[in-house]
């Protein structure tokens, strides 16, 4: 069984990333705080993978949103690199990235770069609980998610969301409900994992670090 896992990143360019902790301190500042998110998923992804989970194959996918980087803390061939779909729409983009990997994996879970919280523990805990159930979120603090997974292409979860808005996590179990009273068998399989805060602001990074 192969279990995906998609990572969604930006390239850190000072003015394109975390463009509101660079409202408060800076656009350098802010790309350093990318690169420390960037770093810390990357020390999380590695443990998950170091964990044996029976005869699973773990593959990680790293999604780049501007330019496929061949030089940085990503290295291969530890970790495939793809562009992300060129649309200005990120349910388009992550929809198509989901496609793209369960077309050979069983189990496909996406995370971004933004949450100093995330832990190898809720890796392995999307994973698992895909076993018994069709869809798992890590739900943000924020009213957005930081975490989807799925063994099947469900499209409507990309379709007309509130993407960075604090009403998506409810549009999206709004729309597993009524996937629910259809014909496919969901019954409101879904999980949810722990509530975690994502860092879009400054007061994001810094309770973040000053959390023990």
């Amino acid at each position: 069984m192969i279990c995906s896992l998609i990572v969604f990143v930006k390239n850190p360019i000072a003015g394109k990333v975390k463009t509101r902790v660079a409202a408060t301190v800076g656009n350098e500042k802010a790309v350093e705080v990318y690169e420390e998110l960037l770093q810390h998923t990357k020390s999380i992804i590695n443990e998950w993978v170091a964990q044996s989970e029976g005869a699973a194959q773990k593959h990680v996918i790293i999604y780049y949103g501007d330019f496929i980087n061949a030089n940085d803390l990503w290295k291969e061939p530890h970790f495939a690199k793809k562009r992300q779909y060129d649309s200005p729409d990120l349910g388009d983009r992550m929809k198509m990235a989901f496609e793209a990997e369960l077309a050979s994996s069983a189990r496909v879970v996406i995370v971004g770069s933004d949450c100093l919280a995330i832990r190898e523990a809720h890796l392995s805990m999307a994973f698992a609980a895909l076993e018994n159930h069709e869809v798992v979120i890590g739900p943000a603090d924020d009213g957005g998610y930081y975490l989807l997974g799925m063994k099947q292409l469900h499209q409507n979860l990309f379709e007309n969301k509130s993407w960075s808005q604090p009403s998506l996590l409810n549009e999206t179990i709004a729309d597993l409900a009524q996937m629910s009273t259809g014909n496919n068998g969901l019954n409101n399989n879904y999980f949810l994992l722990e509530t975690l805060s994502d860092i879009d602001t400054w007061e994001d990074y810094v309770r973040a670090v000053s959390t023990p």
